[in-house]
């Protein structure tokens, strides 16, 4: 693993627990006097999983569109409308 890879890896762990220790501190702050009821823990459960199963979904779509083909295919297309319509400021030119 090069060091590049380290340094971003141990900078997203800082992250991580400075967002848990956020987090544990910000609820411990919290003093209503009215716990979460069991179903409110069952609808923060379900919420939290259906957000991962609808992000996991979108960037599976994502990444089978990517090999499909697909997205070459509109590329193409585009880059040969820019040449077509003789446009010399392409920003899809590499």
């Amino acid at each position: 693993m090069s060091r590049g890879a380290k340094f971003v890896i141990a900078c997203l762990l800082a992250l991580l627990v400075l967002a848990v220790a956020t987090g544990v501190l910000g609820w411990g702050q919290v003093d209503d006097g009215q716990p979460i009821s069991l179903h409110g823990i069952i609808a923060l459960i379900l919420g939290g999983l259906g957000s991962l199963v609808v992000g996991g979904g979108l960037m599976a779509l994502v990444f089978f569109s990517n090999r499909s083909g697909h997205d070459q295919a509109v590329h193409e297309e585009t880059r040969r409308a820019w040449e077509e319509a003789g446009q010399a400021d392409n920003p899809d030119r590499t």
